[in-house]
């Protein structure tokens, strides 16, 4: 076993090398620059659609734009919000938040990117579903030679669905559970598997219902406690934006129970912490946003583009400034102990229980969010008829994440995920004249008629 975790951590550092982050934010850079940086300058447009697009158009597809924007940040707003960033912050310093919000800002025109393809190149299965993400538009835009770049794109996800949407996500709850209220592991993880059967017995459908009441709901109480935790900390913010800037482009020494961080780390852990939480150049949104009830792959793309503003602009900068004005990020806690810590200092007896809830409902409604992406990876590899059985071992899947040491898992997990990103940032490449033209199109129109 050593042997395999080994190999794994071997490849893991490849993946997650500087290759990979070069490619990760050039890829984004080169659509932003393509796109004329249209995701950034029209962000309002963006909110717009969305709130236009809270109830079903009269158009092919198996759930509202905003519903579809839901479930795509259901999966994406997880453990990443408050573990992920205070693990960038713990290795990597202060500055990996600056190299978060550089990731989230290219990484916008990744996912609109991501979202025109989706639409534009997606498929009607045979129970009438509308079906897409990196393995149809690889398929249908790249041509039948390049449909093994979407088979392994599909079997990356389908197995990395399993850790990164799954048993550590399910893990993390069974801890925070019984840190804070005592649960029992294995009793989290049967009221998970029980939660999460029910949910997915509906389907896309009944994922889409779920994450559009749970998501801004969750978001919002986070945003609300976070920014009270600030108000606290007003007179530290100055100091801690500074620090955020000063060690984005220069080394840390340590101090406190921080061990330093060259400048490197917060460069590596600011981007792959980045990408684990916003999901930008995965190539999982786009399969949410391909089932939205839209004929305008443009529209559902702008929707898209909000999921990276929101989930890394607005909730990981909140989590990050919390850590950072609080001063125990020198403390040596890593992972969630750190925000809870965080959040304690300022909120003393409530604020551990905050993040307690937060983190659980986070991630139960990532679970939902990649189970979707897991089923259409299988349902494009083997059909339909494997949809039950994913199903069904996905919910045993939680209880085992519950209740393991998961330690190996998510060093799976981050593996897989980079080597999910690298077919679909080769089909983002190549397709990118598809996007620019559609862009360019649907504006000129716009232009014409207004």
């Amino acid at each position: 076993m050593e042997a395999i975790k080994n190999f794994v951590g071997d490849i893991n550092a490849l993946a997650w090398g500087p290759p990979m982050l070069v490619l990760i934010l050039g890829v984004g850079l080169f659509l932003s620059i393509g796109l004329r940086f249209m995701p950034i300058l029209r962000l309002g447009s963006g909110f717009k659609l969305m709130w236009q697009g809270r109830s079903g158009a009269a158009e092919e597809g198996e759930i509202p734009p905003f519903q579809a924007l839901m479930t795509a940040l259901s999966a994406t707003v997880g453990t990443g919000n408050i573990a992920g960033v205070a693990t960038a912050v713990f290795l990597g310093g202060p500055g990996a938040l600056f190299w978060m919000w550089l990731t989230a800002l290219v990484g916008m025109a990744t996912k609109y990117a991501e979202a025109v393809l989706a639409v534009r190149f997606r498929e009607v299965d045979e129970r009438g579903a509308h079906v897409g993400g990196p393995m149809y538009y690889i398929r249908n835009g790249l041509g039948a030679k390049w449909a093994w770049l979407g088979v392994l794109f599909a079997i990356f996800g389908a197995i990395a669905g399993f850790g990164i949407g799954n048993t550590v996500q399910a893990n993390s709850v069974a801890d925070v559970l019984a840190t804070n209220f005592n649960i029992a592991h294995w009793l989290s993880g049967v009221i998970l598997m029980v939660l999460v059967g029910l949910v997915l017995i509906g389907g896309i459908r009944r994922i889409g219902h779920v994450a559009s009441a749970l998501v801004p709901l969750m978001a919002i109480s986070y945003l609300i406690a976070g920014l009270v935790v600030l108000a606290i900390n007003a007179a530290e913010l100055p100091q801690a934006l500074a620090l955020v800037f000063e060690h984005a482009f220069s080394p840390i020494a340590a101090q406190g129970g921080f061990a330093g961080a060259a400048l490197w780390a917060a460069i590596r852990f600011g981007v792959a912490r980045g990408i684990f939480s916003n999901e930008a150049g995965l190539g999982s949104a786009p399969i949410a946003h391909a089932a939205a009830q839209t004929h305008n792959p443009v529209k559902q793309g702008m929707v898209a583009m909000l999921g990276t503003f929101i989930d890394t602009i607005i909730i990981c900068t909140i989590t990050g400034l919390v850590i950072i004005s609080s001063g125990t990020w020198t403390s040596g806690a890593e992972g969630a102990s750190l925000t809870s810590m965080a959040f304690s200092q300022a909120l003393p007896g409530i604020g551990n229980y905050i993040v307690a809830i937060a983190l659980a409902i986070f991630a139960f409604t990532t679970i939902l969010g990649w189970s979707f992406y897991g089923e259409r990876c299988v349902e494009f590899l083997f059909g339909v008829k494997a949809i039950v059985p994913y199903r069904v071992l996905w919910v045993v899947a939680i209880y085992f994440g519950a209740t393991s040491d998961l330690g190996f898992i998510w060093l799976l997990a981050d593996t897989l995920n980079a080597l999910m990103a690298l077919p679909n940032l080769i089909a983002l490449l190549l397709l990118s004249p598809v996007v620019f033209q559609l862009t360019r199109e649907h504006f000129e129109r716009q232009r014409q008629a207004g």
